[in-house]
């Protein structure tokens, strides 16, 4: 995806691709804004893997999650004039894509209501880690691991909306819980509990699919 930029010969541009690399976001988007497409290109790059995962998480459909996908990047496009760097960069492209679902799922009248109590005090952000189990180079184990995967996804797929619009941001978009209620306009505390509450149900459901504990 390449944007247009009428005034990209009056930028003073960043010399050499690794420069571009070790950019803050926030500069990358006050370049592009600028003109300068390849500093939008770097943002594109870094950040299509966990957008698109976001989407596909959310709407089995590929060919919907791939427009949907696709409007946010062209938001970005349309608002870079106006972007300001008050809060992470992150924050505001999921801050887009999470106002896109819900602006699908009130389109589609398909309102996911989840009542989440927040009655846990809990001191980590992140209460449950995911635990890899560790990889072998062997037919058995990798047939396992995609096993273990495919049930993940399966079991995401049935988590509450609320729990699972906080897990993959915390998983996909790398965001912390302050970050997470920033985006979903939700209170820290109730952004905890989501989380929380997900990595328990994640933890029961693959656990009935495999059998063993994972989370």
């Amino acid at each position: 995806m390449v944007p247009n930029a009428n005034n990209a010969e009056s930028v003073q541009n960043i010399t050499d691709s690794a420069d571009y690399q070790q950019q803050t976001d926030t500069i990358l988007m006050q370049q592009y804004a600028s003109g300068d497409l390849r500093a939008f290109e770097t943002l594109y790059n870094r950040h299509k893997g966990g957008l698109y995962r976001y989407f596909m998480r959310h709407i089995p459909e590929s060919s919907l999650a791939e427009d949907l996908y696709q409007e946010i990047w062209n938001k970005v496009i349309v608002q870079a004039d106006h972007y300001k760097p008050e809060a992470k960069f992150t924050t505001w492209l999921y801050t887009l894509a999470h106002n896109k679902l819900v602006d699908h799922v009130r389109h589609l009248s398909v309102v996911n209501k989840v009542v989440v109590r927040s009655h846990c005090d809990e001191e980590s952000e992140s209460p449950i880690e995911l635990n890899p189990q560790p990889m072998h180079n062997d037919p058995e184990s990798e047939l396992s691991s995609a096993r273990v995967a495919e049930s993940l996804q399966l079991c995401i797929a049935q988590l509450p909306q609320a729990q699972k619009d906080s897990f993959l941001l915390k998983e996909e978009a790398g965001l912390s819980v302050k970050e997470i209620s920033m985006v979903l306009n939700t209170s820290f505390e109730a952004s905890k509990s989501r989380l929380r509450y997900a990595y328990e149900n994640l933890r029961q459901c693959l656990q009935v699919k495999s059998g063993r504990a994972i989370l």
